[in-house]
């Protein structure tokens, strides 16, 4: 009995791949073993990045509040003490935003927690 090996479902899978990596440089966007490995250490750095943006995303807010709240007189971890004493829950997105694009609504609040 001859060897069944289903070509139209295999060749449907690696035209699957080969469709994902289409732009990339050289050998990895045609040939099969090496655009399987260059679509999967994608995916994991992608996956790894998600991760990451999200740490370097906190540190920029981090340091827009801290040049925010320097010209007021005042440290960011200061402030945030003071901020979570007064029970200002406001993220650090949101206070990182003020401080950059309404910096007088941002000097209201540094005067409401430093009373």
């Amino acid at each position: 009995m001859p060897r069944s090996v289903n070509a139209v479902a295999s060749r449907a899978r690696r035209k699957k791949i080969l469709k994902l990596v289409k732009g990339q440089f050289g050998r990895r966007k045609n040939v099969w073993t090496v655009a399987k490995n260059a679509y999967e250490k994608g995916q994991q750095y992608a996956y790894r990045d998600r991760r990451t943006k999200k740490r370097n995303f906190r540190g920029l807010w981090i340091q827009r509040i801290n040049a925010g709240t320097r010209q007021y007189g005042m440290s960011y971890s200061v402030f945030m003490g003071k901020i979570h004493e007064n029970n200002i829950e406001l993220s650090r997105k949101v206070l990182a935003d003020l401080a950059m694009n309404h910096p007088e609504a941002f000097k209201a609040i540094v005067d409401a927690v430093s009373e």
